[in-house]
């Protein structure tokens, strides 16, 4: 999960209508084309553009949490992309930096071509290692604000459409988020006790729900005999430690989910601009609504689909893994975790969980995603291979 915010001007235009008050309808809204997107881990959508004349295909995480669009350092070194050294400074989970850019670039998606596009640079190493695919860049904010787009997890399609109006489906709920480059969105939930606050709408999270330290020790919402477990992350800056636990109920416009799985990120940073934002709402819970991201308009639409009654994810082994140079890496071990009583060391190297062999590393934290369940797990320590056992505890 990488979290980027960049800052800029907002300039709100008041229209005035002079004699009548009524204003001119806009046009309606046009369908110009769709496709298919890939989930991995966390709900977390990928889709496949071409960038300028390049043939081959790259992999973009379509990310509302992204200030801009952004390009992967050594795919931009590999594809040999003009960059350029700039002042500005990103802020995202762990780290700020200054970032260079590549300006006046082209993405083609299948029937649709998007030009005048000005990416700036990061390097996606973690993100790649993560979900043990090449990930070449995220697409924010700059491709968001010119259209209208649907995004159904059913069919794991997209569809784009030009600004105007458009009838939602009904049975939904409409949410008019506050923007900035990312949309923020009031939540109501409650734990120790009931609280509304901000937070930012995040498609690019791999998470149910975040909270920063600062407001969950201001707003006292956390129950305290509920003890928090320490896992392994990643951000903008690389491999981060944050805390587990979860949240009684939490509501998005009409819609209430018990037990909600949650983050606690001391924001080295500010990157949830605390106290005005509380942090972020994350795809592992989006993904089981189809949305209508309406950036033109400002409004976001819901419409639960047939995975919103889907179990949560408690399981907590406190292990990390990575997609390293074709291997799966363990590199993180929590103390008096499950996979520390288990024997897991840093560097083995994951050969299978169960009877999978596949080397991927998504299937395999599908198959560590089951708590109290006894889970074989074959790993390869310098020379010797070692079969041994991780039950996964549960964070309720």
């Amino acid at each position: 999960m990488i979290k980027i915010i960049c800052l800029q001007v907002c300039i709100l235009f008041n229209i005035f209508c002079f004699g009548q008050e009524l204003l001119s309808p806009l046009p309606k809204a046009k369908f110009i084309t769709k496709f298919s997107f890939l989930q991995y881990s966390g709900g977390v959508m990928v889709i496949k553009a071409k960038l300028n004349n390049i043939p081959d295909s790259l992999n973009f995480i379509l990310d509302t949490g992204s200030g801009g669009i952004s390009l992967d350092s050594a795919t931009c070194a590999q594809l040999k992309i003009p960059i350029s050294p700039s002042d500005t400074i990103i802020t995202g989970m762990g780290d700020s930096h200054k970032v260079s850019f590549a300006f006046n670039q082209s993405l083609h998606f299948p029937g649709l071509t998007v030009e005048r596009l000005n990416f700036h640079i990061n390097n996606y190493d973690v993100l790649t290692s993560v979900y043990g695919e090449k990930i070449d860049g995220i697409i924010g904010y700059s491709f968001f604000r010119r259209y209208i787009v649907k995004i159904n997890f059913d069919s794991s399609m997209l569809e784009v459409y030009s600004p105007g109006e458009i009838d939602y489906p009904k049975n939904g709920s409409l949410l008019n988020p506050v923007f900035t480059t990312l949309p923020i969105v009031n939540l109501h939930f409650k734990d120790r006790g009931k609280t509304d606050f901000n937070f930012y709408f995040d498609t690019g999270a791999g998470l149910c729900f975040l909270m920063s330290d600062r407001f969950a020790a201001d707003s006292n919402i956390l129950l305290s005999k509920r003890k928090p477990v320490l896992t392994q992350a990643e951000g903008m800056g690389g491999k981060i430690q944050m805390r587990m636990t979860v949240i009684k109920m939490l509501q998005i416009g009409r819609y209430k989910f018990r037990n909600v799985p949650t983050y606690l990120y001391s924001d080295e940073f500010n990157v949830t601009s605390y106290p005005t934002v509380g942090g972020l709402l994350g795809n592992d819970l989006l993904r089981r609504f189809n949305l209508i991201l309406n950036y033109p308009k400002r409004q976001i639409y819901l419409t639960p689909n047939t995975h919103f009654g889907d179990q949560f994810d408690y399981s907590y082994t406190g292990m990390a893994a990575y997609y390293v140079d074709g291997m799966i890496l363990v590199d993180d071990i929590i103390k008096g975790s499950p996979a520390d009583k288990a024997g897991v060391l840093k560097d083995d190297i994951i050969i299978g969980v169960n009877k999978n062999f596949s080397n991927n590393i998504m299937q395999y934290k599908d198959i560590l995603q089951t708590e109290k369940e006894r889970i074989r797990i074959i790993i390869k320590r310098k020379e010797a291979l070692l079969e041994l056992y991780i039950k996964p505890k549960s964070l309720l």
